[in-house]
Parts: C-alpha cells; sequence; structure tokens
C-alpha cells in the first residue's frame, strides 16, 4: 500500500492478483447478485448451485459459462464484497479534510456497510463470514486475508500523514484501530445491527485526538 492509494486514487486491481473472468454479462451479474444475498444470509457451505441459479433465473449451464465451479464464484463474490465496501470508503474519503478525517473515514465506511440494507438483516462481515467457512489454502480465504491488510494499511497510511516522522507510532495506532473494526463487526453482526459500529468510530475518534 502506498501512499497514493491512501489519498483516494483507486487501486488499479482488488487485493492481490485475480484470475481472468470467462465471460462478463447481464447473467454473469445476476449470479453474481444472487451468490452475495445467499451466501451472507445462509452461509457458504449451506448455499448450493440450484439455489443460486434459481434465484438469480438462469440455467445451471450459465452458472458455468461464467464461472469455472462453486469456489470460483466464492472467489468472485469475495472480490465484490471488498470492491463494495472499497467504494463507500472512497466516497468518505471524498469528503474527509485532513488525516484524521481519513482515519475515521476507514470506520465510516465499515458503518456505511453495515447499515446496506440486506433482506435477511445484519450478520456481521460477509468476508469474515465466508472466511470461516472456507478450508485452509482455498483462494477466497486469501481475498479476504488481502482485504484486512489493505484496510490496515490504509489506516497506517493516514496516520502517518497524521504523525510525520513516527512510523512506529503509526504502525502500532494501525493494528490497533484494525483490532477495534474487527471486534466490533463481529459484537455486531451477533447483535444485528451497526451500533456497535458506530461506538467503535466513537472509540477511535477518541484515540486519534489524544495522539
Amino acid at each position: 500500500m502506498t501512499d497514493a492509494r491512501a489519498t483516494g486514487k483507486r487501486p488499479a486491481k482488488g487485493p492481490g492478483k485475480q484470475p481472468v473472468e470467462r465471460r462478463q454479462g447481464p447473467a454473469r451479474g445476476r449470479i453474481l447478485d444472487a451468490a452475495a444475498r445467499r451466501f451472507y444470509a445462509d452461509g457458504v457451505a449451506a448455499t448450493g448451485i440450484d439455489t443460486i441459479t434459481a434465484e438469480a433465473g438462469v440455467a445451471k449451464m450459465s452458472l458455468y459459462n461464467n464461472f469455472a465451479s462453486k469456489a470460483d464464484l466464492v472467489r468472485a463474490y469475495l472480490q465484490a464484497r471488498h470492491e463494495e465496501w472499497l467504494g463507500l470508503y472512497q466516497r468518505r474519503l471524498a469528503d474527509a479534510q485532513g488525516p484524521r478525517a481519513a482515519v475515521l473515514a476507514v470506520f465510516d465506511a465499515y458503518a456505511d456497510h453495515a447499515d446496506l440494507a440486506y433482506a435477511h438483516g445484519f450478520r456481521g462481515c460477509g468476508l469474515l463470514n465466508a472466511a470461516a467457512e472456507l478450508p485452509t489454502g482455498h483462494e477466497g480465504r486469501a481475498v479476504v486475508r488481502r482485504h484486512k491488510e489493505e484496510v490496515e494499511s490504509l489506516l497506517a497510511a493516514h496516520l502517518r500523514e497524521l504523525l510525520p516522522c513516527r512510523d512506529d507510532e503509526a504502525r502500532t495506532v494501525a493494528e490497533h484501530l484494525a483490532f477495534l473494526l474487527e471486534g466490533a463487526i463481529v459484537r455486531a453482526g451477533l447483535e444485528g445491527d451497526g451500533a456497535r459500529m458506530r461506538h467503535a468510530r466513537d472509540m477511535a475518534e477518541r484515540l486519534v485526538d489524544g495522539l
């Protein structure tokens, strides 16, 4: 992560190198949207291909024309979740005035993500939920790990700007804030709303103001 990325320029790629998609088109979008709803509401393991194709209104062959396997679809779903969060962060960052506000933009983007209208209720971080179900070595887990590392890197970049010549402290505080985010999103998922995310944002504001 470079400082240039923390200034609001959208990265050319998502976290890490991704396989080339087999096809782009309306059917692929419907399949991804259906997978996002079902994976988030019911879990990855509990959601079969038949459920996704039925909800998307496409034939099973259409799914396999767009995704090599269910594992490929899971990876694409997780990448889309990352992009969704990144878009929220970029919008928040565009309104941020200075590095202090930029740090809080990361928290605001997580709260925005929590507030999105999921038909079956808020269940926490879709990335972490999926990663907990996936086996070691599954590419989806790597997507989730890269997302979390990118979030911490964004925090560190903003904090380095806020704390010039205090790089070690910036990294330490970024890790602290990343842990705060993860704890808040887990509790928010258990409680079914985004209140914990807003509390975490208030705690982060007090911490940053005390630096």
